[in-house]
């Protein structure tokens, strides 16, 4: 796994996305419920880099949106629509279901400088294949940025056989990390788009070509940028070393395992999986629908008062209709596994359940 091509930084930011040329505003498409509204307040500016939160009108965006809990196919990516009447369906895709046409305008249409897309996606615990991905977005002139912050260290990513050209991650979930740091990569794609462009970045905070000189990626003397938050990227090299000394194949099995472990306890519960497709299923956070007559809240109250265990409800679209179980990093264990089946079976038996 290439976590490092030409460029590799880590910030002290949050989520990371595409700046775009300011003068023809090209589109930008994404596929998370959160990026649409995140990049309607940014600053247009030249090339890629990363998102700025401002008051002036940003991005073009266009959602292309699946049912909840399934992932996308590369037909549905490049797909384009005859029609924009919200009101006639697409033909079924591989996985099966239809989608409104207005919601299947793809590349050919849209001609996006970038594709953003989360490998793991952490509201409905769906792993999104990457597959063939990276290879179309180019075909179309396109770069792809994908967000691993969920699967990074749990799942198989390969940025460069993927031809991933922006990859981000986050210090908290897999790699045992404090939050507040942002490890990210670029692909030379990428980083030659970075270099051509022909103004300054608005955001010195943000101007990637100074970073890169600040992390000593470009040869140049290095030129000060900003105090770096050290104690949380101590943290991170250590995360890291943990990940290493593990080895990324035994963490990626042992992510899988215990997923299975948990998916079948959660089966034998009485619950249903969210996700319908065992290989579609995230295996840091697995999704399983709120059971019939209980208040998700209940459940997960019942959990940290009597168990000392905390599960999540539903983010975004999925509220109040899934229940997340998180098992990343050093939490993700057989013994953890049985912990929270057992503390769901207490939970069953002792919420309350409406009978109407």
């Amino acid at each position: 796994m290439s976590l490092c091509l030409q460029w590799f930084m880590a910030f002290s930011t949050g989520q990371i996305c595409g700046r775009l040329d300011p003068g023809r505003r090209p589109h930008s498409w994404f596929m998370h419920d959160q990026f649409p509204h995140r990049a309607a307040r940014w600053e247009v500016c030249p090339n890629l880099t990363l998102p700025l939160p401002t008051s002036v009108p940003g991005a073009n965006v266009h959602e292309l949106l699946k049912p909840l809990g399934e992932y996308f196919a590369l037909w549905d990516i490049e797909e384009v629509s005859a029609s924009l009447d919200a009101g006639q369906w697409a033909r079924a895709g591989p996985g099966g279901g239809h989608l409104p046409l207005c919601f299947m305008q793809g590349l050919v249409q849209h001609k996006p400088s970038v594709l953003f897309i989360a490998h793991g996606e952490s509201s409905t615990g769906v792993l999104q294949p990457l597959e063939g991905l990276g290879k179309l977005c180019h075909r179309h002139g396109c770069l792809l940025l994908v967000d691993a912050v969920a699967s990074l260290g749990g799942a198989p990513i390969f940025m460069d056989q993927q031809e991933i050209d922006v990859l981000y991650s986050g210090s908290q979930k897999v790699l045992n990390a404090p939050p507040g740091s942002a490890p990210i990569s670029f692909s030379e794609r990428a980083r030659e788009k970075i270099l051509r462009r022909k103004t300054k970045p608005p955001s010195f905070y943000l101007d990637m070509a100074w970073l890169a000189n600040y992390w000593g990626c470009d040869g140049e003397p290095r030129r000060y940028h900003h105090t770096a938050p050290i104690n949380s990227f101590f943290s991170l090299r250590e995360g890291l070393t943990m990940l290493v000394e593990l080895g990324l194949e035994t963490s990626w099995e042992r992510h899988q395992a215990n997923c299975a472990q948990l998916c079948q306890g959660l089966r034998d519960l009485g619950l249903e999986l969210f996700v319908k497709e065992e290989k579609a299923r995230l295996p840091t956070i697995t999704t399983v629908r709120v059971p019939e007559g209980y208040d998700w809240r209940d459940i997960t109250a019942f959990l940290m008062e009597n168990h000392s265990i905390e599960i999540a409800g539903g983010l975004g679209p999925s509220v109040g209709k899934v229940l997340r179980i998180g098992l990343m990093g050093c939490n993700s264990t057989s013994g953890n596994v049985d912990s929270v089946l057992r503390a769901l079976r207490d939970a069953l038996a002792r919420c309350h359940r409406s009978r109407l």
